[in-house]
């Protein structure tokens, strides 16, 4: 304390950025002490990859099998990180009164989305890694622009990030809970991630075609199987979804 009665140095809020990063390491620390959420994010992808790689259970056309499950695969990874465990721990969060007190800190409503979706891009990271040695190892032969690959899974994160923000901070933890698996669950069965879209009905197409896990696992698809270009038309429907997803979690996110 000075001798005009100041405190030095002056008590205040640490940079945002510093705030976002401390906020983002928490999250991140959080999800992998978790088991349950690991099991949902790690380990089931991983044992469709092998079980639907190894045994031929789903006619996904011509070519190897692989090549089609592991671009889906990828895309069942985001969803079940970036919406599916994050939505069911905010949710949860949100009801002990965690996001509670979050919400009385200098930390503003977007920097706690920001900090939990990068948290989300750490285990991506992992889980993309495990998947990758896991597809190589029964044959896959990736091809394409890692560059569009990237390009791709970030926009997804984004969106299903945003999406499972909205969930938990609109509705209870246990409408949370019940809601963010079923979800999980209908997009893994008819969002093209092991079942090949030409499979369902012409007019369930036209609508499944439009949803963000279809646009992510086609545009994925068509990259690292078809060796495509950039896949705007799924680009596109991904960014549409991340600014209705992250635009209304922060519009009407509640801290409890």
């Amino acid at each position: 304390m000075s001798a005009h009665g100041t405190y030095a140095p002056a008590p205040g809020a640490a940079p945002l950025g510093r705030m976002v990063r401390a906020q983002a390491t928490l999250e991140t620390r959080t999800l992998l002490r978790n088991g349950e959420q690991l099991l949902l994010t790690v380990i089931i992808p991983t044992l469709l990859l092998v079980l639907f790689g190894a045994v031929d259970i789903v006619d996904t056309g011509k070519g190897s099998r692989v090549d089609f499950l592991a671009p889906g695969i990828l895309a069942l990874a985001v969803l079940s990180t970036a919406f599916t465990g994050q939505a069911i721990s905010t949710g949860f969060e949100r009801r002990y009164g965690v996001l509670k007190r979050l919400g009385a800190s200098p930390l503003p409503r977007w920097g706690l989305m920001t900090a939990k979706t990068c948290s989300v891009l750490v285990i991506e990271v992992l889980q993309v890694a495990l998947l990758s040695v896991v597809a190589f190892a029964l044959g896959w032969s990736p091809h394409g622009n890692p560059a569009t690959v990237v390009l791709l899974l970030l926009l997804g994160t984004a969106t299903f990030s945003g999406l499972g923000l909205l969930m938990a901070g609109t509705l209870k933890a246990e409408a949370t809970l019940a809601g963010a698996n079923l979800v999980f669950i209908l997009l893994l069965v008819g969002g093209g991630v092991v079942v090949p879209l030409d499979k369902f009905p012409g007019p369930a197409q036209d609508v499944l075609h439009l949803l963000p896990i279809s646009a992510l696992s086609d545009g994925l698809r068509d990259v690292l199987q078809h060796g495509a270009g950039v896949p705007w038309g799924d680009l596109a429907i991904l960014a549409v979804w991340a600014v209705l997803g992250l635009g209304t979690a922060a519009r009407f996110f509640k801290w409890e």
